[in-house]
């Protein structure tokens, strides 16, 4: 897991539960802005799990370096939290370090204690449908051009 990654799991986990909560609106301003490209979610995955809309798109770039994006009302700081803590703890992250964070990592930061297991189901959603992505472009780019 990234460094970046690893310090915000670290920081979650040891915080009591009313400044859990607290940094959770934080990390939902973390999301960028989605570029043009991306307008109507084109090219876009939507996590149906998630009780609201939420839509994410995780690249390779040819340095392999994973890029991600993420579109997620500001009405559901909650869902866009967590969009927000995987932008800022993956952010130049290789293939490699974004396929090895645990699956249970909304687990792993005492989320469960603070925020509904429907909640908690969602974030994990959204970590698997990124990883999906990135493992299914890692896989595209190894068949195709850099061979």
């Amino acid at each position: 897991m990234p460094d970046k990654l690893t310090a915000i799991v670290d920081e979650f986990a040891s915080a009591p539960r009313d400044v859990v909560l607290e940094m959770l609106l934080e990390y939902s301003d973390a999301v960028r802005p989605l570029p043009p490209e991306f307008e109507g979610h084109a090219g876009m995955e939507q996590v149906p799990e998630c009780q609201t809309p939420f839509f994410l798109k995780a690249d390779v770039t040819p340095k392999g370096a994973v890029e991600l994006y993420f579109d997620c009302p500001p009405e559901a700081p909650t869902t866009r939290a967590f969009a927000g803590i995987l932008a800022e703890g993956l952010e130049g992250a290789s293939v490699g370090e974004v396929l090895a964070v645990p699956n249970d990592l909304y687990q792993r930061m005492g989320l469960a204690n603070a925020i509904s297991p429907l909640r908690v189901r969602g974030g994990t959603a959204i970590l698997q449908r990124l990883k999906n992505q990135v493992s299914l472009r890692q896989a595209v780019d190894d068949g195709g051009a850099r061979q």
